[in-house]
């Protein structure tokens, strides 16, 4: 297999491939690949998997994993689940207070969207946390709901 792929795996232990996509997010698939003694193998796998990582890619993040999944199933590839990304907590997060200052403005979703100028779908899925959306339609929302975007450092757990 030739072909270049965006999507760069590699294997991190004896369970787990890391997959970084395109957009930079990290999933990790559950995965015995590291136990097969053969590098041609494993080299092959890996690449198989960037390949349905790149080939699958989508900001919706939920349908793209699920469309990995299936192709995963039809390529006999050796995965046993995949995560939901490294950004998916934020996506929750943001999500959540998009859809805090929406219902405090009495807005409802589909207001929001026709005034953004998105799917009213896609902004049930931004407000799920399943959306990976870009900035413009960020900073969209943040005017029409009088709020503003704004870098800040994340907050540390304790």
């Amino acid at each position: 297999m030739e072909t270049t792929t965006m999507s760069k795996a590699h294997i991190v232990d004896n369970f787990t491939i890391e997959v970084k996509t395109q957009d930079g997010e990290i999933f990790k698939v559950n995965s015995t690949l590291a136990k097969y003694k053969s590098d041609e193998f494993k080299n092959y796998e890996l690449h198989l998997i960037e390949f349905i990582f790149d080939r699958n890619y989508s900001e919706d993040k939920e349908q793209m994993i699920e469309r990995i999944r299936n192709e995963f199933l039809q390529n006999a590839v050796h995965s046993m689940g995949i995560d939901s990304g490294s950004r998916h907590e934020e996506r929750v997060r943001i999500g959540k207070r998009i859809r805090e200052l929406r219902e405090k403005m009495k807005m409802e979703a589909r207001d929001l969207a026709m005034f953004a100028g998105i799917d009213a779908a896609n902004l049930s899925r931004i407000e799920q946390g399943k959306y990976s959306t870009g900035i413009d339609i960020l900073s969209r929302i943040a005017v029409i709901l009088n709020a503003h975007l704004d870098l800040v450092p994340n907050q540390t757990k304790e």
